[in-house]
C-alpha cells in the first residue's frame, strides 16, 4: 500500500484547459465586436469610406467641367554626360493651370524652367532609358513645379516632347 500512495503523490497534476478556452472565447467575442464596430461606422471605416469615395468621384467629375488654361514651357535641350551615343535630351511641356492663375504662372516661368533644367540634368541616363521612367519623372517634375509656383497654381504637367538623341 505504501507504493500506491507514493505513486499518487508523485504524479503531476493535469493542467486545466479552462484558461485556454476562456481566452479563445474572449478573443472571438472581441474580434466580432471590432468587426461590427468598423462595419457599422462607429470606428472610421465601412460606411464612412463609401461616402468619401462618392465625394471623390463627384469631385473628379467637377474638375473635368472646370475651365483650364495651358501655359507652354519653352523647349529645353539638355546635354547628357556619357559615351553611349546619346548626348541630348529634348524636352517640351505645358502646364495645366486654373485660368485665374495663368498670368502668375506665366510670370514665374523662368523659375520653373530653372527647376526643370536642374532636375533633368541630375537624372541618370539609365533611368531615362527605362520604359517606366516617364511616369516617375513626370511626377517628380510636377511636384517641383508645384513647390515653386505655390499650392493650387499648377494642376498637371503635360509632356509634349521627351526625346533622347
Amino acid at each position: 500500500m505504501t507504493t500506491d500512495a507514493d505513486v499518487d503523490q508523485d504524479a503531476p497534476r493535469k493542467a486545466s484547459k479552462l484558461p485556454l478556452l476562456l481566452g479563445l472565447v474572449l478573443a472571438l467575442l472581441g474580434g466580432g465586436g471590432g468587426f461590427f464596430a468598423v462595419q457599422s461606422g462607429m470606428l472610421g471605416g465601412g460606411a464612412s469610406s463609401e461616402v468619401e469615395e462618392v465625394e471623390v468621384a463627384s469631385g473628379a467629375e467637377d474638375a473635368r467641367d472646370v475651365d483650364v488654361s495651358f501655359v507652354p514651357i519653352d523647349p529645353l535641350v539638355i546635354s547628357l554626360p556619357g559615351e553611349g551615343g546619346r548626348n541630348f535630351l529634348r524636352f517640351s511641356a505645358q502646364l495645366e493651370v486654373p485660368p485665374a492663375y495663368a498670368a502668375e504662372v506665366e510670370a514665374i516661368k523662368p523659375r520653373i524652367v530653372d527647376v526643370l533644367n536642374g532636375y533633368l540634368r541630375a537624372v541618370e541616363i539609365a533611368s531615362l532609358e527605362d520604359p517606366d521612367a516617364l511616369v516617375r519623372l513626370r511626377a517628380q517634375m510636377l511636384r517641383r513645379i508645384q513647390v515653386v509656383t505655390g499650392p493650387g497654381r499648377v494642376t498637371d504637367l503635360l509632356i509634349m516632347e521627351f526625346v533622347l538623341s
